[in-house]
């Protein structure tokens, strides 16, 4: 009785390790997040500011078209690194939770074996083939999530590859206008 009391309070504290881990990482991931948006808001409004006295102190259409020009621009710069900057957040923050959630995976996994051997070992004759069935679908079920991960791996290194294509799209025009 003592042993399957002292299991529970193992796996209560355990419990609460993992949800302090999984909020400690969310939270830390919104306080980045959250700091970009108002560093983004803060060169929004400057930006927006010195744009307004640029146009105020146009004198002529041409003068007008040049600035529209340089002002377009930029504006694609930080937008895209505004972008790539969230997915950097988002990745590295999902990363986090993935590190815990494989974790708890392969500790769900080991107590699933000890307790299918503890099993085994108390239950009457027969019983293998429930145990067999059991250890298959544990089995199947650890393939799936491979394969889950497998395909969210893949679904992440597109979505880099999509990130690192823009940035290279928006990279060259920037040099190019600075050579110019």
């Amino acid at each position: 009785m003592y042993k399957v009391a002292e299991q529970i309070s193992k796996t209560n504290k355990a419990g609460v390790e993992t949800f302090m881990t999984i909020a400690n990482a969310t939270f830390a991931g919104a306080e980045r997040l959250a700091a970009l948006n108002l560093n983004a808001a803060r060169s929004f409004i400057e930006d927006s500011a010195a744009n307004t006295r640029a146009l105020l102190a146009v004198k002529d259409v041409e003068a007008l078209v040049s600035l529209q020009k340089s002002l377009a621009q930029p504006d694609a710069e930080k937008a895209t690194a505004y972008s790539r900057r969230v997915y950097e957040i988002a990745t590295q923050t999902q990363e986090a939770l993935t590190q815990v959630v494989e974790s708890q995976v392969s500790e769900l996994n080991k107590n699933l074996g000890l307790a299918l051997d503890e099993a085994v070992k108390t239950a009457p004759a027969g019983s293998d083939v429930a145990v067999n069935a059991l250890r298959s679908a544990i089995s199947a079920a650890n393939s799936a999530y491979d394969s889950m991960t497998k395909a969210a791996k893949q679904a992440s290194e597109i979505a880099e590859a999509n990130i690192a294509a823009a940035t290279s799209a928006v990279t060259p025009k920037k040099a190019a206008r600075k050579a110019a």
